[in-house]
């Protein structure tokens, strides 16, 4: 479901709006919930607005979709974009579970989460995700030598290492088919360019990574955006 807005701020309001809605639902049914984000620019308005959601965020266990493969204080590093953007007030009790490692490597960290979302009992309400102008979420990019594990919706691996001709840097990425345990997905994209990218991953199956997602029937996903 696509909703357009006219403002990045409120394409950002409403979403949080929606995020905070699904946490409070899934802590009406259990103890605790997950809530999955993403990293880069995009969500920074969204996350200031989600910091301010009356949730009982000490219930709540936030992992990030994928992850650049530096150190949590490195200025790529989307953990700590989150740290300056949302775990600010009561979202500093929440329970973060870091992508990084620095006593693993990169295949390991992968295995280990994996291992960890496999294994857990704690439900997902959301998962908020981005989309580059190349069609890719998290970071499972067109070029990466493992995208149809990634992609592979029913598939019991969680969590890749990534290597992408766009990045500099080497990425741990969240799989499709560990995005679609949560309840709900929420696509944040902003500009007429993914306005196209969404337009076109939606009649083709093939072109963009972001098509395996949209097209899918198991989740709900909705689009927010804002030119």
């Amino acid at each position: 479901m696509l909703q357009e807005y006219k403002s990045r701020e409120q394409a950002s309001i409403a979403a949080a709006d929606q995020i905070s809605a699904a946490l409070e639902r899934r802590l009406q049914q259990a103890a605790k919930t997950r809530l999955i984000v993403t990293g880069g620019s995009s969500p920074q308005q969204c996350y200031a607005h989600l910091a301010k959601a009356p949730v009982d965020w000490s219930q709540v266990q936030v992992l990030l979709s994928d992850e650049r493969w530096v150190p949590a204080d490195h200025a790529d590093s989307n953990e700590r974009m989150l740290r300056e953007h949302l775990f600010v007030g009561p979202v500093r009790d929440a329970d973060f579970l870091p992508m990084y490692a620095a006593d693993m490597s990169l295949a390991e960290r992968s295995d280990y989460v994996s291992r960890l979302l496999a294994k857990t009992d704690v439900a997902t309400a959301c998962a908020l995700l981005g989309m580059g102008d190349d069609g890719h979420f998290a970071s499972l990019f067109p070029d990466a030598g493992n995208l149809a594990i990634g992609l592979r919706a029913t598939s019991s691996t969680c969590c890749i290492p990534v290597t992408t001709a766009a990045s500099p840097h080497p990425r741990i990425s969240l799989t499709l088919g560990a995005l679609l345990r949560s309840d709900e997905i929420v696509l944040l994209c902003f500009g007429d360019a993914k306005r196209a990218v969404l337009e076109q991953a939606g009649r083709d199956d093939d072109q963009f990574p972001v098509s395996h997602l949209l097209r899918q029937t198991r989740v709900p996903v909705t689009v927010f955006w804002a030119p």
